[in-house]
Parts: C-alpha cells; structure tokens; sequence
C-alpha cells in the first residue's frame, strides 16, 4: 500500500525551490537600508533641534502659566 504522504527529500525540494521568502527579505533589507540613514541623520542633527523647539514651548507655557496665578 503506497501512501501520499511526502517525503523529506520531497519537502526539502520544495522549500529549497519557494522563493517567496527570498524576495520578502530582500525587501526588508532595502526598506532596512534606506531607513537607516534617515534614522541616524535625525538623531544626529534633527533631534537637538526637535528637543530645544519642545523646551522653549513648555517654557513659554509656565511661564504663561505663571502669569495667570
């Protein structure tokens, strides 16, 4: 009696030919090096200016908050 379940070769040969996975890494990595880049220039140069902009706001508001009392 033969039966049809696949055999190990038969997997391995059909995981070694599904290029699906491949293409969907690839697509990271691009996506990943792009990102990067972007990510460090921010923290280098846009955070500090990001972080001084919030400051003065909150010291204009108790100061303003301040003036009210």
């Amino acid at each position: 009696m033969k039966t049809n379940q696949p055999t190990l070769l038969g997997l391995l040969r059909t995981i070694h030919e599904d290029e699906d996975g491949a293409v969907s890494i690839e697509t990271v990595l691009i996506v990943a090096a792009i990102a990067l880049p972007i990510l460090i220039f921010v923290i280098k140069i846009g955070w500090p200016r990001i972080r001084d902009f919030f400051n003065d706001g909150m010291n204009e508001l108790e100061g303003g908050a301040a003036d009210v009392s």
